[in-house]
């Protein structure tokens, strides 16, 4: 069957190019129905508990998606009239932002006190207000003694503040909210930047943060895959010299990754950040295809074989192979399928059917191409002072070294794989070259940080927030949160109570208390809610029947370890001081924290499928359970090692890399597969005994598994260089993880099949050059 395709791709090249590019272009057209969705949400399937118990809390309360102005003053004093005044006009402003339900500034803050038998609500600082040095004296003693603000809207040091905006986006089109909100937030920005020289404004918020997400996928893709493109084209005209089999392989490579996007189009995909990465990958992986393909056709043009001979040859020795890694990537990559979070589903699934569309034009559109193209390659004696006979004769020489040596190298690094923490920290998946990485990181060094967990407390009856016993717990859960080492600033509405007992009590400082009374309670909250201007209510921290409150935590950037340490500690609080309250903890952050740990687990179940179907593949493709069974282990080994340094260079195990041990399975066969199919031709049909097997291996596929290697390794490393973390880390480790299956694979492979594989063949055994193709 594959005799006939070859013989009909040889025999009718230009019909073969020009039915690859009408089924390309067919695919490709699915592409205008890509669209970036830029929402921390598609991190999380919609089962997942985390989301499942965020939106239930959304649901209830007021949404707190957010848009945060880090307003810093070029004198670095907030305390002035003409500052004040500015803010009061940001505030206003930020009113104008599409979907803004609430902002929350020094300003417009609702200030109480009592007057007389009356209480007055109103903004701290009234527009056009005169202020004077005891007016702002007044604002900063108010700002400092209020916890609502302390920390959280204004620092203490009083040098920044911020204007909070409350974001409650329709999420009817997910795809222009964002971008919709965020560039009326930048032209906020830059005109008061403009108008007001030193002064510095920086954003940060979920918002941005999804905005960012959106940004960075977008940067990497109009840089990376250029670069990448750069990278391959160069390699392989440095390691091949070949300008026909060069532009061939890109051709393969574009067509392969325009119909897999093409493809994920029309199956109704939207682009997320891993899952934009999907054209680097398949860049890459495409390439090996082609480069086993030319290096096998140059090998017989050296030796005087004619080009179509040659590529007819090099097609039926590596049609096997090829497909075979081909199949087992995809295989690698399809197990990401078993990953708790979507984005990373559709990673996979757009790189598989974008590996398999390379093979398929790897074994048509590629030779086509190189039928009509011209192809010259000069005819040259075998080199004794190749490289690869070196290799192979260092490696059938220290065998007997090798197999131990290797063998405790390779027990050493996967001895600290288990040493890996599961952790993650999501502000941190930006670089410190991202506006909102910078912005984050300012405002936890000098306001607060962007960890928040919202705690819903459930009294479980109607009204039941204004019993005392209820408050006074939430008093003291509050007080003991705020005790915290991580806690930065806590929203709660037992600070409000306290100060409208004041104010109800002539401000008399020895009623900051909670009221003891229910009825009193609900009397202050209704007359003070009543009073409240548009926006401001207590909707962010009540429900409709008063049942229950949110109480949000704001806490230092912290890691996923820290602060699912933390939830279970406010978990642990409520079971031992108030088990008859139902709690809820959950956030964004938190549901970040979650997802890695919840990743690993379910990846795991993922790999050990993928890894009996590669098994399984390889024993029936390879014609032997023995060799299916020993090709296991340089299969199984990289990524693990791959790990094990991982803990040596960061230590730290996050979302992005809880799915490269699934992605990287199917890679690393490649190097195993050629490896062992030509041990096995020689073996088979060149009655080589272990040793001269080994050497026609190294001799026939080792330099093309070093090119192969090469371009996989440096297109990672581009990826790695990707400003959103996840990518990052995930190219990097990818890259290391290929480097050292190669290592495996010439060092330890060999000498672990000339230990095993002793079997007596009818023929003598034959030399290096005797076996040599």
């Amino acid at each position: 069957m594959k005799d006939k395709l070859f013989a009909v791709v040889l025999r009718h090249p230009v019909l073969i190019l020009l039915a690859c590019l009408v089924l390309t272009v067919i695919a490709t057209a699915g592409a205008k129905n890509l669209v970036f969705k830029s929402d921390y949400r598609v991190f999380f399937s919609e089962e997942n508990p985390q989301l499942v118990a965020y939106e239930s809390i959304q649901n209830i309360f007021n949404k707190s998606d957010n848009v945060a102005f880090i307003v810093i003053p070029a004198n670095g004093d907030i305390y002035t009239s003409e500052h004040l005044q500015l803010l009061n006009q940001i505030t206003t402003d930020a009113w104008q932002i599409p979907y803004s339900t609430r902002v929350d500034s020094v300003t417009n803050y609702q200030h109480t006190w009592a007057e007389e038998d009356d209480m007055i609500v109103e903004d701290l600082v009234t527009e056009g207000q005169p202020l004077d040095r005891s007016a702002l004296d007044r604002v900063r003693e108010i700002v400092n003694t209020e916890p609502i603000l302390l920390n959280k809207i204004a620092s203490v040091k009083g040098q920044v503040s911020l204007v909070n905006v409350t974001v409650q986006l329709p999420m009817i089109d997910p795809v222009a909210e964002v971008p919709e909100v965020v560039a009326k937030v930048r032209e906020i920005q830059q005109k008061y930047m403009v108008e007001n020289p030193g002064l510095e404004i920086k954003l940060s918020g979920i918002v941005m943060m999804n905005n960012s997400f959106a940004e960075s996928a977008l940067k990497d893709n109009a840089t990376l895959i250029p670069i990448m493109f750069g990278v391959v084209v160069l390699t392989m005209l440095f390691l091949l010299r070949t300008f026909s089999g060069t532009l061939s392989t890109v051709i393969i490579i574009a067509a392969s990754i325009m119909a897999a996007m093409g493809m994920a189009g029309w199956s109704g995909m939207f682009l997320t950040g891993p899952s934009a990465s999907a054209p680097t990958m398949i860049l890459t992986l495409a390439v090996a295809d082609c480069i086993h393909i030319l290096s096998t056709m140059f090998y017989e043009m050296r030796r005087g074989v004619a080009k179509r001979a040659a590529l007819l040859d090099s097609l039926r020795i590596n049609f096997q192979p090829v497909m075979l890694t081909s199949v087992t990537t995809a295989i690698g990559f399809l197990s990401m399928n078993f990953s708790d979070s979507p984005p990373f589903r559709d990673l996979g699934n757009i790189v598989a059917v974008g590996v398999m569309l390379a093979f398929v034009f790897s074994v048509t559109l590629f030779p086509a191409l190189l039928m009509v193209l011209p192809v010259r390659v000069k005819e040259t004696k075998e080199d004794d002072r190749d490289w690869t006979r070196s290799l192979a004769a260092f490696v059938t020489a220290k065998r007997r070294i090798l197999l131990p040596g290797m063998s405790v190298i390779m027990l050493l690094l996967i001895a600290l794989l288990p040493m890996n923490q599961l952790n993650d920290d999501f502000v941190k998946y930006f670089d410190t070259s991202v506006p909102f990485r910078q912005a984050t990181d300012y405002m936890q060094d000098n306001l607060s940080g962007m960890t928040l967990m919202e705690i819903s407390v459930d009294s479980g009856e109607s009204s039941g927030i204004n019993d005392p016993a209820f408050l006074k717990t939430l008093g003291k859960f509050t007080d003991w949160l705020r005790a915290q080492p991580e806690t930065d600033h806590v929203s709660t509405l037992t600070d409000t109570l306290k100060r409208l007992n004041k104010n109800m009590h002539g401000d008399d400082q020895s009623y900051y208390r909670l009221p003891e009374d229910r009825e009193l309670s609900a009397q202050y909250l209704l007359l003070y809610e009543m009073s409240l201007p548009y926006g401001l209510d207590l909707n962010n921290q009540l429900n409709v029947d008063k049942s229950s409150v949110r109480v949000v935590g704001t806490f230092k950037n912290l890691t996923s370890n820290e602060l699912v340490s933390l939830e279970e500690r406010v978990q642990d609080w409520f079971a031992s001081h108030a088990s008859e309250y139902q709690v809820m903890t959950t956030g964004p952050n938190l549901m970040f924290a979650h997802i890695s740990q919840r990743n690993i687990k379910s990846m795991l179940s993922g790999i050990a499928l993928a890894l009996v179907l590669i098994s399984l593949l390889l024993g029936l493709a390879l014609r032997s359970l023995r060799f299916g069974l020993i090709s296991l282990l340089p299969n199984l080994a990289p990524a693990a090692m791959g790990f094990g340094l991982w803990y040596l260079i960061d230590g730290q195990v996050g979302l992005g890399l809880s799915v490269v041990a699934g992605m990287t399975l199917g890679i690393v066969v490649d190097d195993t597969v050629h490896f062992l199919s030509k041990y096995l031709y020689a073996r088979r049909h060149r009655g080589a005994d272990s040793v001269a097997a080994v050497q026609y291996a190294f001799g026939s596929v080792g330099r093309a598994l070093w090119v192969t290697t090469f371009v996989l390794v440096c297109g990672f490393m581009v990826l790695a260089q990707s400003s959103f973390k996840l990518n990052a880390d995930m190219g990097f480790l990818t890259a290391l993880t290929i480097l050292i299956a190669l290592v495996v694979d010439f060092l330890f492979l060999p000498p672990l099949l000339m230990m095993f594989d002793k079997t007596k063949i009818d023929a003598p055994a034959k030399t290096v050059q005797g076996v040599q193709r």
